[in-house]
């Protein structure tokens, strides 16, 4: 497993990282917290030592199991987790899945890190990262003061800030920059070979500022592992359901998907990678990418991932070949099937 530095600090992190939602909550159809816990275990078997969490996630269970499952390990693994969201006084699923209220108060955040810290039973935290930040907090003085102090404290080793909800690219641009440039701090971005709004404006400023940039649905919410065909049908609690909820929607997301991927074949076989390693060399290429966390919610979907680095890293005309294709749109105007 290849390592990047976590800048800002000396450590040094697994590229391929796991993002411990799938088996905290249950938008990914793991419900069984035995095999959730299986999956946590052979990722580390398998070199995968950066574990992405939150708080919010499951109401502290994404934290709990996390030291749990790999707490004789601690020295072995970096932790990330997130804090912002008021989760003590707002518990359990909220109606039509809205946000829960932020507090960035300095009270607040070391109210958080304290509990964060005793449910994962360690410490320190080595990534702790503001959650869907809107400016307010990020322009928010006292909150940075108290981050810088909890650094000095030795409780946290770097911050950053996870960029969100979904579906907010030029906002969380905005986000992102200010964060890099006025805050020095790295963010957390959806990136990936269909989405790549954020990364292409974020990622060579990270770089210039010397911060790390950290990747979530790195492969577009399964479509660039392959998995998704024709006739694949989402149950309602699976989170890509809204993706797929009318036919307009289908036909954007689903079958354009699909013959995105078809244009992507000459990158693989012959290659020496599969679609999902491709698309992780894909964000590799970018020096400030410092790990992906691609949702992960079986052992063969380890042995792919982990192994990524194994195989050839993108070239530049590789690299340059992919970013024609996506300012065009994948050519698919050319195809019938979507000129209807």
């Amino acid at each position: 497993m290849q390592k990047r530095l976590l800048r800002g600090t000396g450590l040094e992190v697994s590229v391929v990282g796991f993002g411990v939602w799938t088996v905290a909550t249950t938008m990914w159809g793991i419900k069984d917290e035995v095999f959730g816990a299986r999956l946590l275990r052979y990722a580390f078997e398998k070199g995968i030592t950066f574990f992405d969490t939150a708080d919010v996630y499951g109401d502290g269970k994404g934290e709990t199991m996390l030291a749990d499952v790999l707490g004789s390990h601690r020295d072995e693994i970096a932790i990330g987790t997130k804090f912002g969201y008021d989760f003590y006084n707002h518990p359990g699923i909220q109606a039509n899945q809205r946000e829960r209220p932020h507090d960035w108060s300095s009270k607040f955040v070391r109210f958080a890190l304290e509990q964060s810290l005793k449910r994962l039973n360690t410490d320190r935290i080595e990534l702790y990262q503001l959650h869907n930040p809107r400016m307010d907090a990020l322009q928010n003085d006292d909150l940075f003061a108290t981050l810088e102090d909890l650094k000095s404290e030795g409780k946290i080793l770097s911050y950053a800030a996870a960029l969100g909800p979904a579906l907010k690219p030029d906002r969380q641009i905005e986000e992102g920059l200010t964060c890099i440039r006025e805050r020095k701090a790295g963010v957390q971005i959806i990136y990936n070979l269909f989405e790549q709004m954020i990364g292409e404006v974020v990622c060579p400023v990270a770089d210039e500022e010397g911060v790390s940039v950290f990747v979530r649905v790195p492969h577009a919410s399964d479509m660039l592992l392959g998995h998704i065909k024709d006739d694949t049908v989402f149950a309602k609690d699976d989170h890509r359901a809204h993706r797929v909820s009318n036919d307009e929607m289908k036909r954007k997301w689903q079958t354009e998907g699909i013959l995105k991927v078809q244009k992507l074949d000459f990158l693989t076989g012959e290659r020496g990678r599969t679609l999902g390693q491709m698309a992780i060399q894909y964000l590799l290429y970018q020096p400030s990418v410092t790990a992906v966390f691609p949702n992960i919610y079986d052992e063969a979907l380890i042995d792919e991932l982990s192994s990524s680095t194994d195989t050839p890293s993108f070239d530049e005309e590789e690299y340059a070949t992919v970013r024609e294709l996506y300012k065009n749109n994948f050519y698919l105007q050319q195809n019938e099937e979507i000129a209807v």
